[in-house]
């Protein structure tokens, strides 16, 4: 009987781009392995061009984190870019995911996204575990339908959700109940802590003075994430805040985003002085220290969210959360934040009550530590697979291949083989700004 010890899985991803679902399971993915899981990685996109930034497989961090722990990833070497269709899998594509699963014994799509490529015929029949990581199934394009098919398929035989928003709003969606096991987020909390040297030199080198109160918002730059209603807001809070200053990070948030411009134009008319206090920092590396440096966690999204990791992440470095109640978020900050209304006034009030609160919020913070923690989610996401994979190999039909529709399947063979012809992203090197916001669809 296979143990968690001795599985073999293979996660597949629609792309490598800046994203809470993308850094949550590839941090699930190196917890496992370090507990003696055998883990690949297959891609279908090496390079995504969207929130304004084309972003690049080789350049990402989560890519770099798994790569640099010996964990293998492939790409199909395909682009993602702005309006375009999705088009037909090709038979050397096909044949690349048939040689990348048959070594698997179980299989994580990360989002449903990849199942119209795990959907196809003739692929190595597997259990396939789908981590739905937002709360608002029916805009996801045609991931939905993908996600029915392959349920009634047998093929996805269970569902992480990382909030019980999440598994509410997919059982509404027709997804049965039973399917839908819910993970909910954690960090590294040796990583994520309160940090006085890091606070300070994250300060310094942003022209921060030490005792001025700071907002950060981490957050892709997407209609979902209301961004426009986050700088009224900061508008709002810096015309009573003399000294304070607002950090906006992630993909996008940079001033070559003619989208975020505008945005800023709108919110601060012509007021240079204080839009001069909102920093656009776009995707850092380091935001274990932005948070640390920051007091208030910020989230001013409209739709979309599950268990934003950004609240999480943020607390867990001292930062006190204001968020909008969205998903599980109401619930993830209860006792240690504020919930607010969508409105930019009500907004910057409760950012000051959370600068002022902080202090008498910081037991409270500390104490909260356990709920989050990494060790629990990789453990509840052991179990899982353990599980799954008992029962696959107890229900006739598990294995073998699909039946294929005008293709060749590939022999469902044993082993972990090496995946020919997969390759990694093409393009210049780096990460580059793109003058307009690119949105080809993908999942979030």
């Amino acid at each position: 009987m296979l143990t968690r010890h001795g599985l073999r899985v293979l996660s597949v991803y629609e792309g490598f781009f800046s994203g809470g679902a993308r850094i949550v399971h590839s941090d699930v993915l190196l917890g496992l392995a370090e507990g003696g899981q055998h883990h690949r990685v297959l891609s279908v996109h090496g390079e995504v061009h969207r929130e304004a930034t084309r972003q690049r497989m080789e350049d990402d961090a989560c890519y770099r984190a798994l790569t640099g722990a010996g964990i293998a990833v492939a790409s199909l070497g395909r682009v993602a870019v702005e309006g375009g269709a999705a088009t037909p899998f090709t038979g050397p594509e096909l044949a690349d995911t048939a040689r990348a699963t048959a070594g698997a014994d179980v299989v994580l799509s990360l989002k449903e996204q990849p199942l119209r490529l795990l959907n196809q015929a003739g692929l190595p029949r597997r259990p396939v575990v789908v981590c739905l990581h937002r709360s608002d199934p029916e805009n996801q394009g045609g991931a939905l339908d993908e996600l029915r098919a392959a349920i009634a398929d047998g093929t996805v035989v269970a569902c992480v959700c990382c909030a019980e928003s999440t598994r509410d709003a997919y059982a509404a969606a027709g997804v049965p109940r039973e399917l839908l096991h819910v993970v909910p987020n954690g960090v590294d909390l040796l990583r994520f802590r309160p940090d006085p040297a890091r606070r300070l030199a994250v300060r310094s080198a942003l022209g921060i003075p030490a005792a001025a109160p700071v907002v950060v918002l981490a957050a892709r730059y997407d209609a979902m994430k209301n961004v426009p209603l986050f700088l009224r807001a900061a508008r709002a809070w810096l015309a009573g805040q003399q000294d304070g200053r607002v950090l906006l990070c992630g993909a996008g948030m940079t001033a070559a985003n003619h989208g975020l411009a505008a945005d800023v134009r709108a919110a601060f008319g012509g007021d240079g002085g204080m839009a001069a206090r909102v920093r656009l920092l776009g995707v850092r590396r380091d935001m274990e220290a932005v948070y640390a440096a920051s007091d208030v966690v910020a989230l001013t999204s409209s739709w979309g969210e599950a268990a934003p990791l950004c609240l999480v992440e943020g607390m867990m470095c001292g930062a006190v959360p204001v968020t909008t109640d969205v998903g599980d978020s109401a619930a993830i900050v209860s006792g240690l934040g504020f919930v607010t209304p969508s409105d930019p006034d009500a907004i910057a009030r409760a950012w000051s009550a959370a600068v002022a609160g902080r202090p008498s919020l910081t037991a409270a913070l500390a104490a909260s530590r356990e709920r989050f923690s990494r060790t629990r989610m990789i453990a509840a996401y052991a179990d899982l697979l353990d599980r799954v994979v008992r029962e696959a190999h107890q229900v006739p039909g598990t294995h073998g291949t699909r039946e294929p529709s005008g293709t060749h399947a590939l022999p469902d063979v044993p082993g972990a083989p090496e995946i020919p012809g997969a390759h990694g992203a093409h393009g210049t090197h780096g990460t580059h700004e793109i003058p307009d916001g690119l949105h080809p669809g993908l999942g979030g």
